[in-house]
């Protein structure tokens, strides 16, 4: 499938269009289909417009090797800061807050002069599978509008897939972006931990948070990717050193490649039968290409969910402790400054958030952080080491993203237990800290159905030479039947 952004990039090059033509067609698409889809919170067409003019005027100087990005439109999820730009994390407890300055993921697609059309809609910082839990009203997927986008990051997920933007950040902490990305039919990245800087993201659980692309293209995924990732000193938990290309492997192949297809991921409870059958079709297609499919096991895989919802309620809980009407956003006025903590956190947080600082201060509390925190701490050490085993056999391994198609909005709204569970095949990745690629595979009922492709922690590479593989010869295969 031809990289969107480099045929963009081509099209400015060539000066058969423009920049500002770009974000014309972009605002237009918005204005259009957004109303009902509501996948932006913010569009920010005065900052964008200038940034487009910028890069038209490098365009028009004809200065060499300019990046992929500049002049083409994005959109970046409310969870990340953009100098001058509300963010919110989709939450009432940050109105009127706008930061001064960027995030370091920002920075760098600013400086390859990157077009920032606006902020989209997530679950409230980002606590949430389906996008129902933002503080502004649901995104609905542009598959069938009945539907959720998968959350968090459902807002970028569905402004992608609805052709708004050509590519969008979002940020994945049990699989916010790969799930979305799944239900909506488009392609999302989640990086190894420290690859890409937290500097500038609105916190939710620090040790598990990543910021990462959807886009509609492994090799658009592959090209954002590389203008994000890398060194940061203002975030110590990155990685150190230079950040190795990952667009040479797109054109590799997966010839003599072992792939490893985790028995537990399709045999959990709950995963629909018809998602596995589509994702194990897949497989087939990479074992046509020259792939050695193998059988592997993950005991773990069963507590991984459980360990997660520990360990991430127990961050958010110590994170979102600074949200008291104080320091920034909402303030609400009571007579003592324990009145006003009450008052802002009882009005300013959803219910999903309160529910889940609840959990964590339980899990944290005295009495009970060995029973719960401490073991859930030992047994992520368990589940790393359990998948960094897996790959002495396999080179990469393959899944379901999701164990469903999208529901339809308000199915698990008072289920919180049934909607945890939609994580259940995409926390594994970021327990063990490791990287993640899903690809469209084909659909169920006319939804699309999502392939997970998880590589060892830092071979993003592996990810996208799998990645890129499965997406030409699909879009070869459909191509032929093009009448």
């Amino acid at each position: 499938m031809p990289s969107v952004i480099r045929d963009l990039h081509e099209r400015l090059l060539r000066r058969e269009t423009t920049a500002e033509g770009l974000l014309d067609q972009s605002l237009a698409a918005i204005r259009d289909k957004d109303e009902t889809l509501h996948s932006f919170l913010h569009v920010a067409e005065d900052t964008a417009r200038a940034a487009a003019r910028r890069a038209d005027e490098e365009f028009q100087a004809g200065r060499e090797e300019l990046p992929l990005l500049a002049g083409i439109p994005c959109a970046i999820k409310d969870m990340i800061c953009v100098a001058g730009l509300p963010a919110t994390a989709g939450s009432r407890v940050l109105d009127g807050f706008v930061p001064p300055y960027d995030a370091t993921v920002i920075e760098r697609l600013k400086d390859h002069d990157a077009v920032i059309v606006g902020k989209t809609n997530l679950d409230e910082f980002a606590m949430g599978s389906s996008t129902e839990h933002s503080a502004f009203g649901p995104t609905r997927n542009p598959y069938d509008e009945a539907l959720v986008p998968g959350g968090s990051s459902g807002g970028s997920a569905a402004a992608v897939a609805a052709n708004l933007v050509p590519y969008a950040l979002g940020t994945d902490t049990g699989g916010s972006i790969r799930q979305p990305a799944s239900f909506c039919g488009v392609v999302g990245l989640k990086p190894t931990y420290g690859r890409v800087s937290r500097y500038g993201m609105i916190a939710f659980a620090s040790s598990f948070d990543q910021a990462g692309p959807l886009t509609r293209t492994v090799e658009d995924a592959a090209i954002v990717y590389e203008a994000i990732a890398g060194e940061d000193p203002r975030d110590g938990t990155t990685l150190p050193g230079s950040v190795p290309s990952v667009r040479a492997a797109l054109e590799a192949g997966v010839q003599g490649l072992r792939l490893g297809v985790p028995e537990e991921y399709f045999a959990e409870e709950g995963v629909d039968p018809n998602v596995a059958r589509t994702v194990r079709h897949a497989l087939g297609v990479l074992a046509g290409l020259g792939a050695e499919v193998r059988e592997v096991s993950l005991p773990l895989t069963g507590v991984a969910l459980a360990v997660y919802y520990i360990l991430a309620t127990a961050e958010a809980s110590t994170n979102l402790a600074r949200y008291d009407g104080v320091r920034f956003g909402r303030r609400v006025p009571g007579r003592t400054l324990d009145d006003v903590y009450r008052r802002t956190r009882g009005t300013g947080f959803g219910a999903e958030v309160k529910r889940r600082i609840l959990l964590g201060t339980f899990a944290l509390s005295a009495g009970y952080a060995d029973q719960y925190y401490r073991k859930a701490a030992a047994v992520r050490q368990a589940i790393a080491r359990e998948y960094a085993q897996a790959f002495e056999t396999v080179d990469i391994l393959l899944s379901p993203a999701t164990p469903e198609v999208a529901f339809r909005i308000g199915e698990k709204l008072q289920d919180p237990l049934r909607m945890y569970a939609s994580d259940i095949l995409s926390v594994p990745m970021n327990v063990a800290g490791a990287p993640a690629l899903v690809v469209p595979c084909g659909s169920v009922d006319g939804l699309p159905v999502g392939l997970q492709i998880i590589a060892p922690l830092g071979r993003e590479d592996l990810l996208f030479r799998v990645g890129a593989a499965y997406e030409r010869r699909r879009s070869e295969t459909e191509g032929k039947k093009d009448p």
